[in-house]
């Protein structure tokens, strides 16, 4: 089976594939799905999927920011579309993921958001 991170960097290259456009919103909605399907399948949490619900507090922090709203919604208000927020999502993700292993750079290679 894929890992969580393979993944979103398929659908980060292939986002018409798995959600159609590329737009944060769609995104979002299909990681709900992701977590739902997970949930009512009861399979275990992963380790990547464990630290990337972490994902939201470190946003948080990264934009100062204090809110109840989405990691989709915080991304985008500070962009200028839903397509441009699509492509910042991954940016952040690569950044989210150097923090949590700033020298596992096998990690990041494989990645390559």
């Amino acid at each position: 089976m894929t890992n969580f991170y393979e993944l979103l960097n398929r659908i980060h290259k292939k986002p018409a594939m798995y959600i159609g456009s590329p737009s944060i919103g769609n995104l979002f909605m299909f990681l709900c799905g992701y977590q739902h399907a997970c949930d009512l399948l009861e399979t275990p949490v992963t380790e990547q999927e464990e630290e990337f619900a972490e994902f939201q507090l470190w946003l948080q922090k990264r934009f100062a920011v204090n809110t109840s709203a989405s990691s989709a919604k915080i991304i985008l208000f500070y962009s200028s579309d839903e397509s441009q927020a699509f492509d910042t999502f991954f940016d952040l993700l690569e950044e989210f993921i150097k923090d949590k292993h700033p020298l596992d750079k096998v990690a990041m290679i494989s990645l390559q958001f």
